[in-house]
């Protein structure tokens, strides 16, 4: 199984208090911060809503 690489790229104020709960709950704590997850339909429906404020690669 793949994983993502997400880095959170834009600041968050001014959006919903979903969008903001959604970065953390993919484990980012502070603008360009990155982490690593595995690739499944969960993690990439979450990237998917803040998609706008983040980056997603594909790491092997």
């Amino acid at each position: 199984m793949g994983k993502l690489r997400i880095t959170w790229t834009k600041s968050a104020i001014g959006y919903e208090e979903r969008q903001k709960r959604t970065i953390k709950a993919l484990g980012l704590k502070r603008l360009h911060h990155t982490v690593e997850h595995d690739d499944n339909g969960t993690i990439r429906g979450m990237t998917h809503k803040v998609r706008h404020l983040v980056s997603v690669e594909e790491v092997e």
